[in-house]
């Protein structure tokens, strides 16, 4: 793939006054813990210090942000206020009419940017899912339609739909789609020029979740931040509109089938999640993009990790302390971000035949029940066969990609005694499959479900265009 032009300046550790010898044990602790880690970047007094890659995952490709995307709605709608086309006080009923059911609430008619920015409308719960059973063509009406069980204003609960009907209320008083807002007015004028949206059925950006971005993309939206929305010359962000982002509106409670995480209980200000050191977007499986303006630092992060992740405290643990330069540990942290790599299926490359099997699909199956399988070698590694339409290559202690539906695949395999094993990394993502045949069978698993469904095929496609049911 052809590299991006590097949008922020670099320098090593002991130039920029940061220890190496702290980002080393970040790096161990994040290896202890089992974190899988596929990019970070340490951005400290504006230049990147530290950043890596876990290869089969590499700079230049963008990477699923999951609910990382609401902080650039945020950003989106600060634009609009700043044009004056919206306020924190506009009402939903008033700005999208057309979208409001006949019997809506008077809490309903009371909902405003103010409330869904903060998610603090009250259903009490995430309401995407009953939004969409409500009101399947309509989610803004299924939104207002869902039942309010606290008062507006007085109550945090992360809810995706408020992202959504943010996203086009922005559409509706701009006049352009989401996307093409932020290309025109912040994308672009940073020299971001990859940015890719996954969309909802009716062809809709999802608002809450969808963007993908590169990691350096990430750092960088990190210091437009910290600098109160100047790049370079240019104020492309109203300060006053980052600083009333980033600050604590409404207190929050842990989060459900979360371990108890202080920086999740820290508040919650226009969706972005305030730190006990500075705020922070997030997305589900570990997508960050840290600010600790008392620190000058800026962290990206993107990775596959659960919900009883210490993240972001490690982050805090490591390079918040005043341990001084370490100049002489500089090459070593260079090597090893250099030389970071998740592990290829372990095994040999005999024996050298072709695989006939056939799919016992298991819940949440990636594939259908039945799916033909076939896998024939190559002087190189293998061609896997999944059903009619999907043809992946994969290599033999090395990584071979494809893209047999738009987006690609990265995959290596093996042979582990009689097993054929194969991981099939859908690399612009968090996620990938393990394949495992023992003829007659094989079987299919994510190593997480991706929140827009089990589907393989559905994830090959650029864009990915489904119903909004991300929970």
């Amino acid at each position: 793939m052809a590299s991006q032009r590097a949008l922020l300046p670099r320098s090593t550790p002991a130039a920029a006054g940061i220890s190496s010898t702290s980002i080393l044990a970040l790096l161990d602790e994040l290896e202890a813990q089992s974190i899988e880690c596929h990019s970070l970047m340490i951005v400290y007094r504006g230049q990147v210090v530290a950043e890596g890659w876990w290869t089969p995952y590499s700079a230049e490709r963008p990477h699923l942000l999951y609910s990382l995307t609401k902080s650039f709605t945020s950003i989106a709608v600060g634009l609009a206020i700043a044009d004056g086309l919206l306020s924190v006080d506009d009402r939903v009923v008033d700005v999208l009419p057309d979208h409001v059911p006949s019997d809506v609430s008077e809490q309903g008619r009371r909902i405003t940017v103010h409330h869904l920015l903060s998610m603090t409308a009250g259903h009490g719960k995430d309401s995407l899912e009953e939004a969409w059973e409500l009101e399947p063509a309509d989610l803004v009406k299924g939104f207002l339609r869902a039942p309010f069980v606290a008062a507006e204003g007085t109550q945090h609960d992360y809810d995706n739909a408020t992202t959504f009907l943010l996203a086009r209320m922005v559409e509706r008083v701009t006049g352009r789609e989401l996307p093409e807002f932020l290309d025109e007015r912040l994308f672009k004028p940073m020299g971001i020029d990859h940015a890719e949206w996954d969309r909802v059925a009716s062809g809709l950006a999802f608002g809450f979740h969808g963007l993908h971005l590169t990691t350096e993309a990430i750092a960088a939206f990190g210091k437009l931040l910290l600098h109160g929305g100047r790049w370079g010359d240019q104020q492309l962000v109203p300060r006053e509109w980052v600083e009333l982002a980033t600050r604590r509106h409404i207190e929050t409670l842990p989060l459900p089938n979360w371990a108890v995480n202080p920086d999740f209980t820290s508040g919650y200000g226009y969706q972005f999640w305030i730190s006990r050191h500075g705020y922070f977007g997030h997305g589900s499986f570990g997508q960050y993009c840290a600010v600790v303006p008392s620190h000058d630092l800026v962290i990206a992060f993107t990775g596959t990790v659960g919900p009883t992740t210490a993240l972001p405290g490690i982050f805090w643990d490591h390079l918040l302390d005043a341990a001084p330069p370490t100049p002489e540990h500089d090459p070593v942290l260079a090597d090893r971000l250099r030389h970071l790599s998740l592990p290829p299926v372990a095994g040999t490359p005999a024996p050298d035949r072709s695989l006939k099997a056939t799919l016992n699909a298991a819940a949440d199956s990636p594939l259908p029940e039945g799916t033909p399988v076939t896998v024939d070698p190559t002087s190189d590694g293998w061609l896997i066969h999944l059903g009619p339409s999907l043809t992946i290559k994969a290599g033999h202690n090395e990584w071979h990609e494809s893209s047999p539906l738009g987006r690609p695949v990265v995959a290596s395999a093996a042979w582990q005694n009689d097993t054929f094993v194969a991981d099939l990394y859908v690399i612009t993502t968090p996620h990938r499959v393990r394949l495992t045949i023992t003829t007659p069978t094989a079987t299919a698993t994510w190593n997480t479900v991706p929140l827009t469904g089990p589907n393989l095929t559905l994830h090959l496609k650029s864009p990915l265009i489904t119903r909004p049911d991300v929970s």
